[in-house]
Formats: C-alpha cells, structure tokens, sequence
C-alpha cells in the first residue's frame, strides 16, 4: 500500500469530501494530510467558509457517522469508473481494475487506503480550524474516540 492513513481518518477525509462536494461543489480535496491525530483538506473555492457553514458541515459528517453505514470495497474496470470518477490522481501505474470505496449510498471513490468497516467506528468529527488563502480552503479536523 502506497500510503498508510489511519483508518479512521481516512474514512472521515471521504465523508467530508462527499459532503463538500455536495453542499458546495468543489469537487474532493486536492491534497490531503491525514494523521491518526489530526488531519487537513485542501480544496480548490473561493473564500472561506462562515463559522454557520462550518457547523453545518460539521453537523452533517456526523449524521453520516452515526448512521452506521457499511464501508466496503469493491472492484471495478478502469473504462467504467473513468466514467463516474474524476482519476486525475490515479497513479499512472494503476492497474485497469480499480478498487472502489464505497460508504452505504453516501459515498464512492478510487482509493487505495485502509477505512473502518462502519461509520460509527470513526467518533465525534470536529472541524477545529479552517482558512482561505489564494483560492485554497483549508479545512482541520480530529475525531474524538469512538462510543
């Protein structure tokens, strides 16, 4: 595996994605850190969030987490998925079966990370800061233990 995210906050960076893109339709993030502590999300916008919108978003990841949906990988041919995913960032070295992340209905994408087997194994999501600066926002974030 050519990267080793924790879990947990893997899988919290594909909820928040998710849920960027669909309340303000910035795509997924273009570069991530995720750490087992804290992580950070860039994406291409064009200001920063209020502090409402930030609880908002906060708000709606948790929802995500406590429905308790299954997380499950499965395959796919590369000439499909070209046709649902942006694969950009494939490593030009993928093969042409990709493997698919799947979260319940909520959520898709190529990824070759390690996640949790259900959302409620992630804990309370918290955005701790967030900034803009030249057309990046900026969003942290930390999960609390898992009940």
């Amino acid at each position: 595996m050519a990267k080793n995210y924790d879990p947990r906050m893997h899988t919290a960076e594909h909820i928040l994605n998710q849920t960027m893109d669909r309340l303000f339709a910035c795509g997924r993030c273009f570069s991530a850190h995720v750490n087992p502590d804290k992580a950070k999300c860039d994406y291409h916008y064009n200001r920063d969030l209020t502090e409402a919108e930030a609880r908002d978003v906060e708000a709606r990841v948790n929802a995500v987490i406590a429905a308790d949906l299954p997380v499950f990988a499965e395959n796919m041919a590369r000439s499909e998925a070209q046709t649902l995913f942006n694969l950009e960032r494939l490593p030009n070295d993928a093969s042409e079966e990709l493997r698919i992340i799947r979260i319940g209905d909520y959520d898709a994408c190529p990824c070759i990370g390690e996640h949790v087997d259900q959302t409620s194994a992630l804990g309370v999501f918290r955005l701790t800061t967030h900034s803009f600066e030249n057309g990046v926002l900026r969003l942290r974030f930390k999960l609390g233990k898992p009940l």
